[in-house]
């Protein structure tokens, strides 16, 4: 396209030059011979040089064109050194910039297929495998040698199989709003230990029936998003109590001052191991010590709600043993 609307363009331009000629040197000979040749001489010379340098500038933006038309189809060693003198430089830059994002925004967009194709994947994963355990428990429920014992404790093991999957596809969900940027995040104040006992009692019910103890120290007060915050509280609380043996003990610290609130969960199981601690807060990413009821998930989730609220989490194993986790939002931008 380039090439025709250049032809044309160069073929326009030199038909108005000879044109303009003509008519010049017409007008000399009639005045004078001598003037006439001039103008004739000078006219020609000046279409000649117009033509010249035309012709080159539309060769180079043809030049340029072609090397587009490579980007767009792939072609990843094109360069535009070559390019570096004249109006055609000023275009290089500007194209050089272009290309230098498309590469990025491509790169990015095979990153994000990869990372979106390595998630459906540890989705289907996480999901098949309770459905395949009540596939199994809704063939035995429906045995007639099923008897009424072994029927309720099937039925008490599918409804937990169904609140697992409940709770997972939630919490698929939560990420990916958060992951979107589509979460409004409220900013309420209320007491830290009103807080802590809200967003703990999910947990207590769990942790009576394994004999566990749930400590409670706070001061001060809590601002952020109580629902989120909460959860995200919730997550990490829920882990500690599945990593702590039966008879052990979970506290739940909270604090303020004026630089930051900080939030730590202790627990008094085993601690993390060392291979662990670096990939803990992953997505989809089970501890040598999980349990069969781990997503990989949980802790994930947690450090996304914190993160979208200028704070920051962490794992450690405490010095007195067992896990750790430091959760602190700054009252300023860090």
């Amino acid at each position: 396209m380039i090439k025709k609307l250049s032809s044309r363009e160069l073929a326009l331009t030199i038909n108005i030059m000879l044109l303009l000629t003509a008519a010049a040197s017409v007008y000399g000979f009639i005045n004078d011979f001598k003037m006439g040749i001039v103008i004739l001489a000078l006219g020609l010379i000046l279409s000649v040089i117009h033509a010249v340098s035309t012709a080159g500038r539309l060769y180079k933006l043809n030049s340029i064109s072609n090397d587009i038309d490579q980007i767009l189809h792939g072609r990843e060693e094109v360069r535009f050194e070559k390019y570096t003198e004249g109006e055609t430089a000023i275009l290089e830059n500007e194209i050089y910039k272009m290309t230098v994002r498309l590469r990025e925004q491509q790169q990015n967009l095979l990153s994000d297929k990869k990372y979106l194709a390595d998630s459906l994947a540890d989705i289907s994963h996480q999901l098949r495998t309770p459905l395949t355990s009540m596939n199994l428990i809704t063939s035995m429920l429906s045995a007639p040698e099923c008897k009424e014992d072994k029927r309720r404790s099937l039925l008490r093991e599918l409804k937990g199989l169904l609140s697992r999957i409940d709770w997972l596809i939630t919490a698929l969900l939560n990420i990916s709003k958060l992951d979107a940027g589509t979460v409004k995040f409220r900013r309420e104040t209320v007491s830290m230990r009103e807080f802590l006992k809200k967003a703990t009692m999910p947990m207590q019910i769990p942790m009576e029936l394994r004999d566990q103890k749930l400590v409670i120290e706070a001061e001060g007060d809590f601002s952020g998003d109580i629902q989120w915050t909460g959860e995200a509280l919730g997550n990490i609380v829920k882990n500690c109590m599945e990593h702590t043996p039966d008879g052990g003990m979970v506290t739940v610290t909270g604090s303020d001052n004026p630089i930051f609130t900080e939030i730590r969960i202790k627990d008094t199981g085993r601690g993390i191991a060392p291979d662990d601690l670096p990939h803990i807060f992953e997505r989809f990413y089970r501890g040598k010590n999980s349990g069969d009821s781990s997503y990989g998930i949980g802790l994930a989730l947690a450090r996304k709600i914190v993160k979208s609220q200028n704070g920051t989490l962490k794992a450690m194993n405490s010095a007195k043993g067992g896990a750790e986790f430091e959760m602190r939002f700054y009252k300023t931008v860090v």
